[in-house]
C-alpha cells in the first residue's frame, strides 16, 4: 500500500489530461459528423446505404494500426495532402496533439454513427408525418422531433464515443506518435511502463482507466435506464 502511495504522489499526470482533452475535442467532432451522417444515411436508398454505412464503419472492424497506416498515408509531410496543409496552413499533424485528435476522432467516429442511426431508424414515422401536418419544416422536425425522440440512443454514443477516444492507442501511436507530456496518452503510457518491467505503476494507471471505464458504463446504464423507466415489463 505504502508504494501503492508513493507511485500516486509522483506519477506524472499528463497522460490522463492529454487522454481526456483528446476524449473531450474528439467526441464533439465525431457527435456533429455521426448525427449528420446518421441522419444523411438513414434518408437515402438502401443500396447507397449499404455501401455508405459500409465506409463510414470501417474503422471499427479494421485494427487500429490499419487505419494509423492509411492516416499517415494522408497527413505524412511526404505525402501531398500532408505538404499541402503544412505549406499553405502551417498545419502540421504527424507528431502533434492534433494527430490524437484526428486519429481518436476516426476511430471513435462509427460508434456515435452507428448509435444515432440506429436511434434515428427507431423513430415511429407518424411523430414525423404529424409534423409535417403541423406546418413543421424538415430542420425544425429534425431538431424538435427527430433529435429529443432519439435523445437517449445519441447520448449513449456519445458516451461509448468518449471512451474509445479515451482509450485509443494503435491509430494514435502511429499518427502521434508518444512525446511525453504532448501526445503521449494513458493507453501508450501503460505500454510504455510495462515494456520497462514497473507493473506497480502500469497497475496503478489500469486501475484508473477502470474506474473511468465504470463510470462511462454507469453514465449509459442510468441513460437508458431514464428512456425505459415507464416501459412495463415482463
Amino acid at each position: 500500500m505504502d508504494e501503492m502511495m508513493e507511485i500516486l504522489k509522483n506519477l506524472d499526470w499528463s497522460p490522463l489530461f492529454i487522454s481526456i482533452k483528446t476524449g473531450i475535442v474528439a467526441t464533439i467532432f465525431s457527435f456533429f459528423l455521426g448525427i449528420y451522417a446518421a441522419r444523411k444515411v438513414v434518408k437515402t436508398t438502401p443500396g447507397k446505404k449499404a455501401i455508405i454505412d459500409g465506409i463510414l464503419t470501417l474503422p471499427m472492424v479494421l485494427p487500429p494500426t490499419v487505419a494509423g497506416f492509411f492516416l499517415l498515408l494522408i497527413f505524412s509531410r511526404r505525402r501531398p495532402f500532408g505538404i499541402f496543409l503544412f505549406e499553405n496552413f502551417g498545419i502540421k499533424v504527424v507528431q502533434t496533439w492534433l494527430g490524437c485528435i484526428i486519429a481518436a476522432t476516426v476511430i471513435s467516429f462509427p460508434l456515435m454513427y452507428r448509435n444515432a442511426r440506429a436511434a434515428m431508424e427507431q423513430i415511429d414515422v407518424n411523430l414525423i408525418y404529424a409534423g409535417r401536418t403541423l406546418g413543421m419544416s424538415d430542420t425544425e422536425i429534425f431538431w424538435k422531433v427527430v433529435i429529443p425522440t432519439a435523445g437517449p440512443g445519441i447520448a449513449s454514443g456519445t458516451i461509448l464515443t468518449f471512451a474509445r477516444a479515451l482509450g485509443e492507442y494503435g491509430a494514435t501511436s502511429m499518427l502521434a506518435g508518444n512525446i511525453p507530456g504532448k501526445t503521449g496518452t494513458i493507453s501508450q503510457k501503460i505500454a510504455m511502463v510495462i515494456q520497462d518491467g514497473d507493473y506497480m505503476t502500469a497497475g496503478v494507471w489500469v486501475a484508473i482507466v477502470m474506474v473511468i471505464a465504470f463510470l462511462v458504463i454507469f453514465l449509459m446504464n442510468l441513460i437508458s435506464g431514464k428512456k425505459m423507466k415507464n416501459v412495463k415489463r415482463w
